[in-house]
């Protein structure tokens, strides 16, 4: 498969490079690479705060953000080590931070969760590439994204349950506004594959395509999404943001504020 990360084929170095977490920049797209293929991309605390350190190093130029992985899947979740006593090297095992005060597991939740949120920021739009497994922790990375294109051999699944926990790393919400209630709760409580055919028919990819058109896919997305005048691109992903949340009228309202600011501003008279 060819690569997606054209500034590390021109031999530039990496913004960030650790743990398992990859940021390269060319121009306006930055690539997140996931790049431990010999886990299959398992993901861990020292993972996430490389994917919080990622986040505040894509410079404010960047408009679209391209996620992907290393070898044959995209992630197959939590790291397994996480559930044994021992835990991670220097950090808190699960049963250590189950052992803490109510707010002392909250707050070590909302931290993981960081490397989570950022990908919706309105300036950017993230597209996550998939192949292979997304489970887990994995599937709720390429939820946290905008838009997902699959390889053919994609295979999402919501595992947690069987391990006796729930989603937390932010996948509930975009999961149930992608499928719907019923069929959100159905994938989380069974815990099954999502083949990539059925993720593109539900909502869940908005591209499947074959495994080695996988990268050419993405950055046909990524050049069209450039295409558009930023502003513009903002305003809009803003109003669809919060579409959902607000009635009709106020919907409307928010359609008549946004492209006041859009024609004043082509007109020269913006701030």
């Amino acid at each position: 498969m060819a690569s997606l990360d054209p500034v590390r084929d021109k031999n530039t170095d990496p913004v960030v490079d650790q743990d398992g977490v990859r940021l390269t920049v060319d121009a306006q797209v930055a690539t997140v690479t996931l790049t431990n293929p010999a886990k299959r991309n398992a993901q861990s605390p020292a993972l996430w705060r490389a994917l919080v350190e990622a986040g505040r190093a894509v410079p404010g130029d960047v408009r679209v953000v391209v996620l992907r992985g290393e070898g044959k899947s995209f992630s197959a979740g939590l790291d397994r080590q996480a559930f044994t006593p021992e835990g991670f090297d220097g950090e808190p095992s699960f049963l250590d931070l189950a052992r803490g005060t109510d707010e002392e597991l909250d707050t070590a939740i909302a931290e993981y969760q960081e490397a989570f949120t950022w990908w919706r920021r309105r300036d950017l739009v993230s597209i996550a590439a998939v192949q292979g497994h997304a489970i887990g922790a994995g599937f709720q990375l390429a939820l946290a994204c905008d838009l997902r294109i699959a390889a053919d051999d994609a295979q999402f699944a919501m595992r947690e349950t069987s391990l006796g926990l729930v989603p937390d790393l932010t996948g509930t919400h975009p999961l149930v506004g992608l499928v719907g209630y019923g069929r959100a709760l159905e994938i989380c409580a069974t815990g099954r594959f999502v083949q990539a055919a059925e993720a593109e028919r539900i909502g869940l990819a908005n591209l499947v395509v074959p495994g080695d058109q996988l990268d050419a896919a993405t950055q046909d997305l990524a050049a069209a999404l450039l295409a558009a005048p930023r502003d513009a691109l903002i305003e809009t992903k803003a109003l669809l943001q919060g579409a959902t949340d607000r009635t009709y009228d106020a919907q409307r309202a928010a359609e008549r504020a946004a492209q006041s600011r859009r024609l004043r501003d082509l007109a020269g008279l913006g701030d």
